[in-house]
């Protein structure tokens, strides 16, 4: 726990860039949110509107298929229809013959999507009657049709509905569509709360079971129908920027991609072939379903597969019915979206995961992995809330959370190029490979400005030097001596990386090391093994200095002694210096005991390589090693004086392949 804590401490400073990177990269989308499409010279970038409509028509296809609504029968008029006629617009008189045909079983609503502002005589009939009067007689003779008229705009002109029908028997059948010709909005009302022709149609058939439209307990200008809510949809809902909501509308709520209603031909109905319980007490709608008729629109179903990529308009109607009827029997929520400020939380949070994701996880896979397990939650949770009927944002949340793991990614690799330059500037190439992989995993625990950190330990110092190396460098020019030197300190440093030190600094010919260090051991058993790691270390560099004695008196070269001094206390390590000038300091009197201990009685030594250790060290070997009590001793610039042995021999080999625990 208490590492835990001391790794994140020392990683606060990035911690506090991640949770920056999130902020950043969330107001960034957010700010991207609002700006529907760009210009770029001549190319047109779409903004984020777009991929998120892309990603509610995913979600709507997604939805279970609720199968054909028994409340309803389309009546289409289809291109055999039109071939059979014999002629387009179908005329007056054939649409007067089919309502006096649909009224015989007693629909509940008839409703025709088909303008009849002006008559459209039958040009086959040799006499022609006044097919015209006939169909308006139909229209008029029952409150239960439905007939439309269109509002139009600035670009399209307004169509009146027919004459004479009473006015609570028409709605406008005006559709909005999104950019790209998608139908996704219902469009409730008009000017001064007048209808639409779906909402007619669904009011008189609520009519009949004691349901009407009223104004909501919580807002008189809000419409309720039986227990549900319709809140209008606002310019700034769901994923919409600056949409025209003008009028009254709600997202429709489609109920099926093909079958949402039974169809017959406006023929089968010509011809009597309707079975009556298709028409019985159901909404009837007639419109066009033919192609050459022109009403055919494109639905968030069209970027499927389906080779059927648009529907008709009268089927759309349709749909529309169909949601407000379920609405009424609160059988079928509509689709609701969170409040801005949600929304905002909501994307602000998925950075925020995203920029700590790639904060608390460093490695390549794990980060991967994690990023992906993420992004799997956010695709579900906005699916299942869709299922729910709540439209969440998906892309805004999905490009915040990339855009922050990415960002801090390509922070944290900077941070790692910078901190594996000082690790290596401090440390060199005087560490074992698994120290070095140590060290780069754990950075964060030891580096924090710039710098490694002052943290007390035990350690394990081990000094050398060389015997009467003055003497010996005064009969060498100073070329020979150093291409000397260096073959000498090339084999103690291999020596100090195979027992797990570190080479702390060369002194000319001397070298101290370092065991336990730069990671602070705690465990007995650990600092335990550093101490074994020193004193084998001593030992196999007097074997190395046997090896390169014989050499060098081939080359004319002096043969050489060594001295080894070892000591095992408290030194505090870190950086030493300035930001300029920086190396890996060890301080503490430890080091001074295990210095004295390696210049003690030089002229006492009876071997290529003399180790001296002090009681402290031989209370961790373990009856490893072999040694001689040489006493206790004064050491130089030391009050206390100090109990010293001498290491003989290993009485078994230690393990230094790799179990010290760097």
């Amino acid at each position: 726990m208490a590492q835990f804590f001391h790794q994140l401490r020392s990683r606060w400073p990035n911690l506090a860039i991640a949770l920056l990177a999130g902020l950043a990269v969330s107001g960034g989308v957010l700010g991207i949110r609002q700006v529907t499409r760009w210009q770029i010279g001549f190319l047109r970038v779409e903004g984020l509107q777009s991929l998120e409509l892309s990603a509610y028509d995913h979600f709507v296809q997604a939805q279970p298929d609720l199968g054909q609504d028994s409340r309803l029968l389309v009546v289409g008029i289809t291109e055999a229809d039109i071939q059979s006629i014999g002629q387009w617009p179908i005329p007056d008189s054939v649409l007067a013959d089919a309502f006096k045909k649909l009224q015989t079983h007693r629909p509940r609503v008839i409703g025709l999507d088909i303008w009849r502002n002006l008559p459209i005589p039958n040009l086959k009939e040799s006499t022609q009657t006044n097919g015209h009067a006939q169909l308006i007689q139909q229209m008029k003779g029952s409150d239960r049709v439905v007939v439309i008229t269109k509002f139009g705009s600035e670009d399209e002109a307004s169509i009146p509905p027919p004459d004479g029908v009473p006015e609570a028997q028409v709605g406008f059948n005006d559709t909005v569509v999104d950019s790209g010709g998608v139908v996704r909005r219902n469009l409730l009302y008009q000017e001064d709360y007048f209808p639409s022709f779906a909402l007619r149609m669904a009011l008189r058939y609520l009519k009949d079971d004691g349901k009407e439209d009223k104004p909501s307990e919580v807002d008189p200008n809000v419409l309720q129908i039986g227990p549900t809510v319709f809140w209008p949809l606002q310019s700034n809902d769901g994923s919409y920027i600056n949409a025209d909501t003008r009028g009254y509308q709600i997202l429709i709520n489609y109920r099926s991609a093909h079958e949402s209603v039974e169809q017959v031909s406006l023929s089968q109905v010509l011809a009597g072939q309707v079975d009556s319980n298709l028409i019985k007490d159901r909404i009837i709608l007639i419109g066009t379903t033919a192609e050459s008729g022109k009403d055919l629109f494109h639905t968030p179903y069209s970027s499927s597969l389906d080779d059927q990529q648009t529907m008709p308009g009268v089927v759309i109607h349709a749909q529309m019915v169909s949601q407000f009827l379920d609405a009424a029997d609160g059988t079928r929520n509509l689709i609701s979206v969170w409040p801005e400020p949600g929304e905002m939380v909501w994307i602000l949070g998925w950075a925020l995961i995203g920029s700590l994701l790639a904060w608390g996880v460093r490695h390549p896979m794990g980060l991967v992995l994690g990023s992906g397990i993420a992004l799997i939650v956010l695709y579900s949770v906005c699916r299942i809330l869709f299922a729910q009927q709540i439209w969440i944002p998906l892309v805004p949340p999905f490009l915040a959370f990339v855009g922050a793991t990415g960002i801090v990614v390509i922070y944290n690799a900077q941070q790692a190029q910078r901190q594996q330059k000082m690790v290596m500037k401090l440390l060199g190439q005087s560490t074992s490979p698994e120290i070095a992989e140590t060290l780069w995993q754990r950075r964060d625990e030891l580096l924090e400005d710039g710098k490694l950190t002052g943290q007390r330990i035990t350690a394990t110092l081990l000094f050398t030097d060389l015997k009467g190396f003055s003497t010996i460098s005064e009969k060498m020019s100073p070329e020979q001596l150093l291409e000397w030197l260096n073959e000498y300190l090339e084999a103690m440093t291999q020596s100090v990386q195979a027992h797990h030190g570190v080479i702390n600094k060369f002194t000319g010919d001397g070298v101290m090391a370092v065991f336990g260090a730069p990671i602070a051991h705690e465990e007995q058993a650990a600092i335990a093994k550093d101490t074994q790691n020193a004193v084998a270390c001593a030992l196999d560099m007097g074997k190395r200095l046997d090896e390169l004695n014989p050499q060098w008196q081939k080359s004319g070269l002096p043969a050489v002694q060594m001295r080894a001094g070892i000591f095992t206390g408290s030194v505090v390590v870190g950086s030493l210096g300035s930001k300029t000038r920086l190396e890996y300091g060890v301080i503490g009197d430890s080091v001074n005991t295990a210095s004295r201990l390696e210049s003690l009685d030089k002229q006492r030594q009876s071997s290529s390589c003399r180790v001296l250790i002090a009681k402290e060290t031989l209370e961790y070997l373990d009856n490893q090693f072999e040694v001689e009590n040489w006493g206790t001793l004064a050491l130089k610039g030391k009050v206390e004086r100090v109990d010293v042995y001498r290491v003989i021999s290993a009485l078994q080999s230690p393990n230094t392949d790799g179990d010290s625990e760097a």
